[in-house]
C-alpha cells in the first residue's frame, strides 16, 4: 500500500471514531456559532504571487519539523511576513496536527485559513466549518469522481472554498470534467512515494484552463523558484517546511517574496 493509501485508511478510522463520539447531527448544531467569513479564494486573487503559509508539525518524510512550536507564534509571524492566507495541517497520526491547531490559528490571526487534511467524508467538511476553516483541501488522488463531486458540493453548501489538488495530467483532466474548480492546487510531491519535483507545476500549468487560480504546492524554498512560478502565471504558492524551520518565519517569508506578494501589495 502506498503512503497515501495508508494515510487514507488511518483517516477513515479516525473519522469513524470521532463520529461515534459526536454524531453528525449533533456536530451540525455547532455551525451556528461560526465566526465571520474570511474569503480564501478572494485572498489569492490579488495581483502578484500570493503565499499560503502553512503550520505543520511533522511529516512522514521529514519527521518532526519544529519541536515545541506554538500555533499563535507561528501564524503571527506569517501574518507579519505578508502571507495572504494560512494553511493548517490537521491530520494527527502522520502529521501530528489537530483541529485544535486550526481553532488556535483562527484566534491568533485575521487571515483566511485552509484546512489541509485528507478529507474523505462529509463529517470532515462539517467539522472544518465548525472549527473555523474558510477553505478545505480535496486531494484528487484520494477520491474517486463521485466522492470528489459530493464533498465539493458539501463544502460549497457551507460556504467553504475548495482547493482541489492534482499531481498529474490524468487527475487534472478528471477533476476538470467532474467539478471544474476555480482553485487548482498542483502538488509537486508524489503522494505515492513522497518524492518532490517542482517541474511538475510547469508541466501541468499549460493544461489548466484560463481563469483558474493555480496554487503550486511542495518543494518551494527559494526566491528564484517563486519568481519563475510567477513569471509563468502561477497565482499562489503553499509553503510550509521552509518557513517552519526558519528561526524567523516572518523574515524568511519576506525574503522569499521580496516583500511584494499579495499580502504586501
Amino acid at each position: 500500500m502506498s503512503v497515501l493509501g495508508r494515510i487514507v485508511a488511518t483517516t477513515r478510522e479516525a473519522v469513524d471514531a470521532r463520529r461515534e463520539r459526536l454524531p453528525l447531527a449533533e456536530l451540525e448544531t455547532q455551525l451556528s456559532a461560526r465566526g465571520d467569513d474570511r474569503p480564501f479564494a478572494e485572498a489569492l486573487a490579488s495581483p502578484g504571487l500570493s503565499v499560503i503559509a502553512e503550520f505543520k508539525r511533522r511529516s512522514p518524510s521529514a519527521g518532526e519539523i519544529r519541536e515545541g512550536a506554538t500555533v499563535a507564534a507561528i501564524v503571527d509571524s506569517y501574518q507579519r511576513g505578508g502571507a495572504a492566507a494560512l494553511s493548517v495541517l490537521t491530520e494527527e497520526a502522520n502529521f501530528g496536527g489537530s483541529l485544535s491547531d486550526l481553532v488556535a490559528a483562527r484566534a491568533a490571526s485575521e487571515l483566511p485559513i485552509l484546512r489541509k487534511d485528507f478529507i474523505i467524508d462529509q463529517y470532515q467538511v462539517v467539522e472544518s466549518a465548525v472549527a473555523g476553516a474558510d477553505a478545505i483541501l480535496l486531494i484528487a488522488a484520494a477520491l474517486d469522481g463521485e466522492q470528489l463531486e459530493a464533498l465539493y458540493g458539501d463544502a460549497h453548501a457551507l460556504d467553504l472554498d475548495v482547493l482541489v489538488e492534482v499531481h498529474d495530467e490524468v487527475e487534472l483532466e478528471s477533476v476538470l470534467a467532474t467539478v471544474d474548480p476555480d482553485l487548482i492546487g498542483i502538488n509537486n510531491r508524489n503522494l505515492g512515494d513522497f518524492s518532490v519535483d517542482v517541474e511538475r507545476t510547469h508541466q501541468l500549468l499549460a493544461d489548466v484552463p484560463a481563469g483558474k487560480t493555480v496554487v503550486s504546492e511542495s518543494g518551494l524554498h527559494s526566491r528564484e523558484q517563486l519568481d519563475e512560478l510567477e513569471r509563468v502565471g502561477v497565482d499562489a504558492v503553499l509553503i510550509g517546511e521552509t518557513l517552519m524551520r526558519s528561526d524567523d518565519p516572518a523574515a524568511a517569508l519576506d525574503q522569499l517574496t521580496g516583500g511584494h506578494d499579495a499580502g504586501r501589495e
